[in-house]
């Protein structure tokens, strides 16, 4: 695959502003695609990702918006679409990972969680594929987790969301792929990224890693990589996959 194999498709990441996001933003700016980067409330952090993308010769762009809203949603693509004239190429990353026994999750919460992991999907692509059905051409790339097929506990509503994932993109897929569209899920493992604590049982994380073939975390630029392929006419006839990247954590 060429390293500019990307060179003038348009891209917009959510949840962009740091840690897995970051990373598919810049694969993606180092490949050639003009890029739209997507955070929830921290502009700083959005505008030096786009910044970075720009070091690469391409166009990028800094929008905030929060996903879990849906007129927060409409106005980020609304960005997107007036920023580059179109969308070829839409990563789906924007996601939390709230860690609560179930009878703890209130209808609130459990709303937020699915809204953001799952729902916001459901604009984002609405809004992206008339204009990838028009051109006869798009890549919708939606961020899972191995949560989604091995349960976990203390996570109802991430995993219920994670699996939501996985009918979405097949739905996508088997729809739009007489379109020259594909849509497919990525499904990573442990990540060398930033984690909240309170979001997370360091015992758990650990066993975890210790009993994987491949016993470390995984780099946030390894999953990039693999979204940047998936984009490319080498996937075309990829859709409807969930593709695992997660040292054998999960064989599926």
């Amino acid at each position: 695959m060429s390293v500019r194999s990307m060179a003038g498709k348009r891209v917009l990441v959510t949840g962009a502003g740091r840690n897995l996001g970051r990373a598919i933003a810049l694969a993606f700016a180092e490949a050639g695609a003009d890029v739209i980067v997507n955070a929830r409330s921290n502009r700083a952090e959005a505008e030096s990702v786009a910044a970075e993308a720009e070091r690469h010769g391409v166009r990028a762009r800094a929008l905030l918006a929060d996903v879990s809203r849906r007129p927060d949603v409409e106005t980020l693509m609304a960005g997107a679409l007036k920023s580059f004239g179109g969308l070829d190429v839409l990563v789906n990353n924007a996601a939390v990972r709230p860690r609560q026994a179930f009878l703890e999750i209130t209808p609130d919460e459990w709303e937020r969680v699915l809204s953001t992991n799952l729902t916001a999907m459901f604009h984002t692509c609405r809004a992206a594929l008339p204009g990838m059905v028009e051109r006869g051409f798009g890549r919708i790339i939606n961020i899972s987790g191995a949560d989604a097929f091995i349960g976990a506990t203390r996570r109802a509503h991430s995993v219920t969301s994670k699996a939501g994932i996985i009918g979405l993109t097949r739905a996508l897929a088997a729809e739009f792929g007489r379109c020259g569209v594909t849509a497919n899920a990525v499904v990573p493992g442990l990540l060398d990224t930033s984690r909240d604590p309170q979001h997370y049982d360091a015992n758990v994380l650990n066993a975890w890693r210790d009993g994987l073939p491949i016993p470390r975390d995984g780099k946030p630029e390894e999953i990039a990589a693999l979204c940047v392929f998936l984009a490319t006419d080498d996937a075309a006839y990829i859709t409807g996959q969930s593709i695992h990247a997660n040292g054998g954590g999960v064989m599926w």
